[in-house]
């Protein structure tokens, strides 16, 4: 069972917020406690990440699974957000067991398969000699060849009292095909659907809108000017203020 972390129980509807590879239900604590006024919002870790169990295989078929037993506990079904690797494991359980999805917001990510390697990130994070820090600037500084602002959201999954990164690196790498890769599920969704992206992100190109309405044919499209991939971090009100808009709107 994934580790879930719950902002409010006050009887609203419910809202799933499923983060990207790397990352860790702690990431959406912000927009996590700002959207609780109208949502009971829950965030995962997802398996190999943060607190959750680690396992030998690391599918979207595997994540889907894993999201719709935290959807039957939390009585689904739920509105869910998904960002990244998330939003792609969120899509594999809107295609895959609709009943469990009211509303869907896919954050800064497409239904296809990208030609990226984002393994270097993982070499990085092995080149820290965990021995010899401190403190995380001392494992902030030995992060290098990366942007500030992503070496600091890798250190968000590293245990200072353990010495140990709260990612199963080996693994992730192992299934990094799987994980940029999309495994053309059969099945369409017919609920109402946000694709969110970032204006100066390319994860979501033109081409890709005709493959998003085929499966997801109720599919609206924005966009945040100024922001990258990392749209909710870089823009987190205009982010919210997007999501608010969406889940509000009848």
């Amino acid at each position: 069972m994934l580790n879930v972390v719950q902002q409010t129980q006050n009887g609203r509807p419910k809202l799933l917020i499923v983060h990207g590879l790397y990352g860790s239900a702690r990431n959406w604590g912000i927009i996590s406690k700002r959207l609780s006024d109208i949502r009971d919002v829950s965030a995962v870790d997802m398996r190999n990440h943060g607190y959750s169990p680690w396992f030998d295989s690391h599918t979207y078929h595997d994540m889907a699974n894993d999201l719709a037993e935290v959807v039957s506990n939390m009585g689904g079904p739920v509105d869910v957000i998904g960002h990244s690797m998330g939003g792609k494991a969120a899509m594999m359980l809107a295609l895959t067991r609709p009943e469990m999805v009211n509303k869907l917001i896919v954050a800064d990510i497409a239904p296809v398969a990208y030609s990226h390697n984002p393994v270097e990130n993982i070499l990085a994070m092995r080149r820290v000699d965990l021995a010899k820090i401190e403190r995380r600037s001392d494992a902030l500084e030995q992060l290098t060849g990366l942007d500030q602002g992503l070496a600091e959201f890798f250190l968000q999954s590293l245990d200072m009292k353990e010495k140990r990164w709260r990612l199963n690196l080996d693994i992730l790498e192992k299934h990094m095909s799987d994980i940029v890769g999309w495994p053309n599920p059969d099945g369409t969704f017919m609920g109402e659907t946000l694709f969110l992206s970032g204006a100066l992100s390319n994860y979501v190109e033109p081409n890709h809108k005709m493959i998003i309405k085929d499966l997801f044919p109720k599919a609206r499209f924005a966009r945040l000017n100024g922001a990258g991939h990392w749209l909710h971090a870089e823009k987190p009100r205009e982010f919210e203020a997007a999501v608010r808009a969406f889940l509000q709107m009848n």
